[in-house]
């Protein structure tokens, strides 16, 4: 997931590549943040067509059966719609080459990653991270932070190659 304005990327380990486990991080991030913040935080979710992404209803309504949010597909093969995501994934795989599993893997690791992937300064934010983008009197930002554990990582201590997780 990702925040256009501010390119801030959060990442979910998922089980699996099923529709149920991308919804149990909707009901995760609503029932963490409460209904409120999380249609404030999450209006509109552009995605791609993958499976796990095909129960439109469960990810647009919650447990009352009230929209959450609205849920958008982009077209296929249309990279372009989604730029700030691509650059993401590039730095995803300067940590996590594309192939290497991810069964070692823990949730706590890939915070670490999202962690130091979204303090990563570019030319493109006017030489500023993600993280420095939030303002910091935004509350439903800071909440989800909380929630999530994102914390910025010192500019000097930003680390994107494999030997981040040593494993």
């Amino acid at each position: 997931m990702i925040f256009v304005k501010t390119t801030v990327m959060l990442l979910f380990l998922l089980p699996d590549y099923k529709s149920e486990s991308v919804i149990r991080v909707f009901y995760y991030l609503e029932s963490g943040l409460g209904t409120e913040k999380f249609n404030r935080l999450f209006p509109v979710f552009f995605t791609d067509n993958g499976s796990e992404f095909r129960n439109v209803d469960a990810m647009e309504l919650n447990s009352e059966m009230l929209y959450r949010t609205n849920v958008y597909y982009c077209a296929p093969m249309a990279s372009w719609q989604k730029p700030h995501v691509e650059k993401n994934h590039e730095y995803i795989r300067y940590v996590l080459p594309k192939g290497k599993s991810l069964d070692c893997y823990e949730q706590e690791d890939i915070t670490l990653l999202m962690n130091h992937i979204n303090s990563t300064k570019r030319r493109g934010l006017g030489w500023k991270s993600p993280y420095e983008l939030v303002e910091e009197d935004d509350e439903d930002m800071q909440a989800l932070f909380e929630l999530l554990k994102m914390h910025p990582i010192p500019a000097d201590e930003v680390h994107l190659t494999p030997e981040l997780f040593n494993k």
